[in-house]
């Protein structure tokens, strides 16, 4: 990578595959199988997002085959039994979809992720077209860049704008993702804005600052 990626948009999958509202229950098993994914989004003619179909809304109909749930199970699992006898995306699909805009950080989409129990995320635009999915995987990407790219990005917008050379030297070492900063600067009240910036590089593992107050003449 040669720049940081911050946003959805840098990271998430453009060529995608979905679904209608009238696709079956064994096409969506068959889809998933062959793309090698958890859920699938579901579209109106337009590309509109109406909702996502994942593995858990299919599998209530292998649940409840060969049972016979009692009455407390029928009132506390019927969302999942009324998805037992579904047929049609339409029916099995979870709606309102949980969604995201390829303008959101990476953060952002962490936490909705996190927050709403999903492993994959469709990217919509401002009218709800599908543009795009990202996943857990497409957010740790970020983890792949190279030591050296995040040196040089750590120096670019972070050493060099707090503490200038050649007053204020500051040696940046980053291995394995963690990044070490060394030196002594005039003024230590920049010190814990810098290891804050440091850590919200995306790549970055962990920080450890080391830098301390200069002697004053």
């Amino acid at each position: 990578m040669e720049s940081s990626p911050h946003r959805v948009d840098d990271v998430m999958t453009r060529a995608t595959v979905a679904v209608g509202r009238n696709a079956l229950f064994k096409d969506i098993v068959e889809r998933m199988e062959r793309w090698k994914v958890s859920a699938l989004p579901v579209l109106e003619g337009d590309g509109r997002v109406i909702g996502v179909v994942s593995e858990a809304d299919l599998l209530p109909k292998e649940e409840f085959r060969d049972s016979d749930p009692d009455r407390l199970t029928q009132i506390r699992r019927l969302p999942d039994l009324a998805k037992a006898g579904a047929v049609r995306a339409e029916e099995l699909m979870s709606t309102p979809a949980v969604t995201v805009h390829a303008d959101a950080t990476l953060a952002e989409a962490a936490r909705i992720m996190a927050l709403r129990h999903v492993k994959r995320l469709p990217v919509v635009s401002s009218e709800g077209v599908l543009e795009g999915v990202v996943s857990r995987g497409d957010l740790l990407k970020v983890f792949l860049r190279s030591d050296n790219d995040l040196a040089d990005e750590i120096r670019r917008d972070i050493v060099d704008v707090l503490f200038p050379a050649p007053v204020e030297p500051v040696h940046i070492m980053v291995t394995d993702g963690i990044a070490t900063l060394t030196g002594r600067v005039a003024d230590p009240a920049r010190i814990p804005l810098a290891a804050r910036s440091v850590r919200g590089v995306e790549g970055v593992v962990g920080v450890d600052c080391r830098l301390t107050a200069a002697d004053v003449a």
